[in-house]
């Protein structure tokens, strides 16, 4: 048998009619149609937002804050020591760990820390190093060079000078 478009139409029970309020007790739901007797609920137009309990301190302003998201950590990138072996060269800096794929290109810091070990010696430059990290690469025969220093901020005084 074939299927034709005339004879199409919707499975039993899928299509549900419209409920149709203040016809009378009979229909089920007569005078009130539904809605109990007075209150914010009962009036025309008169309901509020998602979550409000009827001026009771709503459970998603009585459930404790949790977690924090930083802001930073996308500029931020963690090395491990074994993955300064994937980097050609001796010296590693900030870009030479972005061509060898160990941070992402987007980092604006690099912090080596003590996981793994390093068996070649190495030199750091512009790298931020924990001090166990820091240890590990001067026993392998490596060296660790200090950090360019941050500009001091002048410090404006409250009032400016006539």
């Amino acid at each position: 048998m074939t299927m034709r478009l005339n004879d199409m139409k919707p499975a039993a029970g899928a299509r549900k009619a419209r409920l149709r309020v203040g016809r009378g007790a009979s229909a089920g739901q007569g005078k009130t149609c539904g809605r109990g007797v007075k209150g914010q609920r009962a009036r025309k137009g008169g309901y509020h937002k998602v979550g409000f309990e009827g001026g009771q301190m709503p459970l998603q302003r009585r459930m404790p804050k949790v977690g924090f998201r930083s802001k930073i950590q996308p500029l931020h990138a963690e090395v491990r020591l074994d993955e300064l072996a994937k980097v050609d060269g001796s010296v590693i800096d900030l870009d030479s760990l972005k061509k060898a794929n160990v941070i992402p290109t987007f980092a604006a810091q690099a912090k080596v820390v003590l996981s793994g070990e390093i068996k070649k010696a190495v030199t750091l430059k512009g790298i931020h190093v924990t001090k166990g990290a820091r240890e590990a690469i001067e026993k392998a025969g490596g060296t660790v060079g200090e950090l360019p220093q941050k500009p001091a901020a002048e410090k404006l005084s409250a009032k400016p000078k006539k």
